[in-house]
């Protein structure tokens, strides 16, 4: 078998996912507009929703397990009078119910809203991508299956009515959202008109940040090209939350060898943060992340290693 060729790209890029394509088509174009086939996503967004997208390129995929972005930010649109199989625009209706006065009230829409912050358990929808016994449960779902996941422990941080809006009978709030991973914004829309008295879907997604990813730091795919993805690289310690050190020219030959480096040396001057506090941390050389280490008695043991280097460092 021949070996794999080093890539040319290495590095974290922010993508925004244009409405009707999956993620998968997104790293599909990604390949295409870069030249390179080691490309992979963190975070995946339904084909009705756009936004933020966290694309991984060449040996920056090896990180993609670790982007766990645990907060995201959704601008949804909510459309009352109806559910759904997919509890989005998509999905075939499943229950109607009429639209009543309450719906329209503003006040009433922000009173709903403050009750669903904080901690609470929430089930997902059935056309997800939850594996069920190795099986995707959107296939079950599609195959006619009965489908019911077990309902998972989620947060809302922040859920704003940004507007109300009717028109043909049907009456859409405009909602702002701040979640934990793993929220299904459809799974709220779904709950929001039930505890309305109502039924509801969402019609239209948008996400607008993933952890510290914002949508201004993306690029969209058409404008995506070898010197725009250079230009617009994501700081990869920034995305995994972790603290730098910039490596010496000995220590750089030392971790691209998967040895291990002083851990004291590694985080002096962060700023009061301890060693022993550390659960990793990025080590960097010359704008390029070379390697995780994990603390390990006095030292940082190597995680990972980048031999090529992921670039982004400090941006």
């Amino acid at each position: 078998m021949a070996k794999r060729k080093p890539s040319e790209l290495n590095l974290l890029l922010a993508v925004d996912k244009p409405v009707g394509i999956t993620s998968h088509d997104v790293v599909a174009q990604v390949r295409r507009a870069l030249g390179e086939r080691r490309v992979g996503h963190a975070g995946t967004l339904d084909p009705l929703a756009s936004g933020v997208m966290v694309v991984g390129v060449g040996q920056a995929t090896r990180l993609l397990g670790r982007v766990t972005l645990d907060r995201k930010c959704y601008v949804a649109r909510i459309a009352f009078g109806c559910e759904t199989a997919t509890d989005d625009a998509e999905g075939e209706v499943t229950r109607m119910a009429e639209v009543s006065d309450d719906v329209r009230s503003p006040m009433f829409a922000r009173s709903l809203l403050k009750d669903f912050l904080g901690e609470q358990e929430q089930v997902p929808p059935a056309y997800s991508a939850i594996s069920v016994d190795g099986v995707r449960s959107y296939k079950r779902a599609r195959a006619g299956e009965d489908v019911e996941l077990p309902a998972r422990t989620i947060e809302v941080f922040a859920a704003d009515l940004v507007a109300i809006d009717e028109g043909d009978g049907t009456v859409v709030w405009t909602c702002a959202f701040d979640v934990s991973k793993g929220t299904y914004i459809r799974s709220l829309a779904r709950d929001i008109g039930r505890a309305a008295g109502c039924a509801a879907h969402i019609c239209d997604l948008r996400r607008t940040s993933s952890g510290c990813v914002s949508s201004g730091m993306c690029l969209r795919i058409e404008d995506i090209t070898v010197e725009r993805a250079h230009e617009k690289a994501l700081n990869p310690a920034a995305v995994l939350g972790l603290p730098v050190s910039e490596l010496t020219e000995q220590e750089a030959e030392f971790v691209k060898n998967g040895r291990s480096i002083s851990r004291d040396r590694a985080l002096k001057g962060q700023d009061g943060l301890q060693a022993s506090d550390a659960e990793g941390v990025a080590l960097a050389y010359r704008g390029e992340l070379r390697a995780i280490g994990l603390p390990h008695g006095g030292s940082l043991a190597m995680d990972l290693v980048f031999p090529q280097g992921i670039e982004g460092v400090g941006q």
